[in-house]
């Protein structure tokens, strides 16, 4: 590989400064959101859990300590590595209920009304407990109640601290009020919670309860089946008992790639995230990425290119595999990234409106650009929270979950505690306009029964040259910039030298194809870089919440853990 350049970029007003001391062990390291979740991880392997029963403590925990984002009612994605070197991909993302249709949300009263974002109809099946459950039980050594009742333990209580107040955004407290069984719980009083006060979810305690004895069954059967059920009635929502007890996750062969010296491993669709990653790292391979500063014009500009490009193509073809034909192999080869590479231009922009999808015209011998582009324009959304873990035997888990957006559907179902996803935004639910995150997806992605929604999240774990070392663990929330983060995280580690510390720290920048802009976290570029890009054609755009929450693991030759939470939000990385 190309010895690294120095960082020159570093903006001086950042308000991360290099130089971070991550959490060090030789032990294990947990790395989550939320420190009460890295807790209830450490203590498992303290306990002589491995990494998977980690990773289902601090997933329940974080249901309890970071509502917004962890959940029961959500779904995720899930990469596991075994000390013995094998890899896995477990995807528990949810699926469409079985009343759903292509249609139900055409009307103009359901898109005015967001009903694919707000309230009953916006539920997806939840894959959180299955997925969970099916992890340890194909991997785990300590007892299942052993693993859940920490979060049982917070649900009764736990101190609030700034970083939960931190989520409650006034538009999120807006939605919060329209239901009165989420206000019941999230609204205590009618308000936002206060720091330093006790917040208690008793209804979610007795959820908890009934998954710790009974598993799975323990939440889509018996009572607290009925009570989803019974709320879904309540509203108008679709999801049904048959729905609940015919859920399954899927266990699937992770997407394998080199970048640099490195085996990249991360996940395979319903999810987007490793196609369009190894899209991104072979596209700007043909470019050298380290071959030029850190974050001068021309770094930033040919991320920008790689990326509008691996985003066309992951717009127009990924989708859930048993509903479409992914060109998987195709997509994430070196011969395809280089044939995308020959239309970049080292000093000018190339307009989105000119790249299309480009598999046909690569097998046809056509334009790299590929073919006919249409879109339009909206922000994206950061909704997310990742978990990273690796254990004193070498074992590992990448584990990212979500609701969709801040808080999901902003319904709790009446009774259970449960905060529900509205993970059916993440279809095409009207082709041709953007979702919530601005993506403009195809038609392969529309709305099935059964069918799993595509996601952009991107658990991923690295490898040395020869895939037989652990190297890192990252991933981290983001709607569609995840995929870019961890990009940038790794290229700053493996192309640009950076301490791990520093490269989840550093300034990141982003580019999803539509809307055809580059954004920049506020400070994150130099006014020189910023002016050279725009005189290149890039419309480039500061953003004052940018995505990103990156929990990372590194691990050192000498078998020294490093682990580090993003400072964005205050997460926590904790040794044993």
């Amino acid at each position: 590989m190309t010895p690294p350049l120095p960082f020159d970029h570093w903006p001086s007003a950042w308000p991360f400064a290099p130089g971070g001391t991550p959490a060090r062990s030789h032990r294990g390291i947990v790395a989550t959101t939320d420190v009460l979740a890295s807790r209830a991880g450490i203590d498992v392997l303290a306990s002589g859990g491995n990494a998977v029963d980690a990773a289902v403590a601090a997933s329940f925990a974080l249901a309890v300590v970071n509502p917004e984002a962890g959940n029961l009612g959500g779904s995720g994605f899930m990469i596991v590595r075994r000390p013995d070197g094998e890899t896995a991909a477990l995807d528990y993302r949810s699926v469409a209920p079985g009343a759903a249709s292509s249609d139900m949300f055409g009307t103009a009263e359901r898109a005015a009304g967001k009903a694919s974002e707000l309230g009953h109809l916006a539920v997806a099946v939840p894959g959180t407990v299955r997925g969970l459950w099916d992890a340890h039980a194909r991997y785990g050594s300590l007892p299942w109640p052993r693993l859940v009742e920490p979060s049982v333990a917070l649900a009764r209580g736990f101190t609030v601290t700034d970083r939960l107040i931190r989520s409650y955004e006034p538009h999120i407290v807006a939605g919060l009020r329209r239901f009165s069984s989420t206000a019941a719980v999230f609204l205590p009083h009618g308000s936002i919670p206060e720091e330093g006060a006790r917040f208690r979810q008793p209804d979610l305690a007795r959820t908890l309860e009934r998954i710790r004895d009974l598993g799975p069954d323990g939440f889509y059967g018996g009572e607290t089946a009925d009570l989803l059920v019974a709320e879904m009635r309540r509203g108008g929502g679709i999801v049904s008992h048959a729905d609940l007890a015919g859920y399954t996750s899927q266990w699937r062969a992770p997407v394998r790639f080199r970048y640099g010296d490195r085996v990249i491993v991360s996940m395979p669709p319903s999810s987007s995230g490793g196609v369009t990653l190894a899209a991104m790292a072979h596209i700007l391979s043909a470019h050298g990425p380290g071959r030029r500063p850190w974050h001068g014009p021309e770094h930033v500009h040919l991320l920008a290119e790689a990326w509008r490009r691996a985003y066309a193509d992951r717009n127009h073809y990924l989708a859930d595999p048993e509903y479409a034909t992914v060109p998987q192999e195709i997509l994430t080869s070196a011969a395809y990234g280089a044939w995308r590479a020959k239309t970049i231009d080292v000093d000018s922009a190339t307009a989105s409106g000119r790249v299309g999808p480009g598999v046909e015209e690569f097998l046809g011998g056509g334009d790299p650009n590929g073919g006919a582009d249409s879109g339009s324009p909206r922000t994206e959304g950061r909704h997310t929270t990742h978990v990273s873990i690796v254990d004193g035997d070498g074992g590992a888990v990448s584990l990212t979950t979500t609701l969709n957006t801040w808080f999901g559907s902003k319904l709790v179902a009446e009774g259970t505690g449960v905060l529900l996803n509205n993970e059916m935004d993440d279809f095409t639910t009207r082709p041709g306009e953007p979702n919530h995150f601005g993506l403009v997806q195809g038609e392969v992605n529309t709305v099935a029964p059964g069918k799993r929604m595509l996601s952009a999240m991107t658990p991923t774990i690295v490898l040395d040259r020869a895939g037989d070392r652990l190297s890192m663990v990252l991933g981290t929330p983001g709607g569609a910039t995840i995929t870019t983060t961890v990009f940038q995280v790794l290229s700053n580690v493996l192309n640009h030298g950076m301490t791990l510390t520093d490269a989840v720290a550093a300034p990141r920048v982003h580019h999803q194809h539509r809307p055809d802009l580059i954004h920049v976290e506020p400070g994150g570029l130099p006014p020189e870089v910023m002016s050279t890009l725009r005189r290149w054609g890039h419309d480039v755009v500061e953003r004052d919440e940018f995505s990103g929450d990156v929990q990372a693991v590194g691990v050192h030759t000498d078998g020294t853990l490093e682990g580090v939470a993003d400072p964005r939000r205050g997460g926590m990385a904790l040794g044993v």
